[in-house]
């Protein structure tokens, strides 16, 4: 069975990396919060740029289920190699939510994410990852 692509506020990844990067910039790397519709989930994530790293703070979601985290972490491995970056750091904070999402934290743990202090942000869900080299 085929799934179902998400779209990320109407727009297929594959038009996200098409984009020019100074739109995508202009969009989501502003090292502010926004929030961000994929698939059926409201996000609200942090997107910047430090040095040779994506990092990718995500705070809130609403909804999803249908693999939205996935297709987050896919588009942000696909992004950081079209720029050359060298690691993306995810932090997500989902440890002390009101309505915590039973799903999520087996989800991040199979994912290899770990509990840590994050300096200046508190304990959070975390993992740092190489960008894999392109092919």
């Amino acid at each position: 069975m085929m799934r179902k692509e998400i779209l990320i506020e109407g727009y297929t990844s594959e038009e996200i990396l098409r984009l020019p990067p100074e739109q995508i910039e202009g969009l989501v790397l502003t090292g502010e919060p926004v929030i961000v519709k994929a698939g059926s989930a409201q996000i609200l994530v942090e997107f910047r740029i430090k040095g040779k790293r994506l990092v990718v703070e995500l705070a809130h979601i609403d909804g999803g289920g249908e693999g939205v985290l996935l297709t987050l972490w896919l588009l942000a491995e696909h992004y950081s190699k079209g720029r050359g970056l060298q690691e993306i750091e995810w932090i997500v904070h989902a440890l002390h939510c009101a309505n915590p999402n039973p799903k999520l934290r087996p989800l991040l743990e199979r994912r290899g994410f770990m509990v840590r202090d994050v300096p200046g942000i508190g304990q959070a869900y975390y993992q740092l990852c190489r960008v894999a080299e392109s092919q």
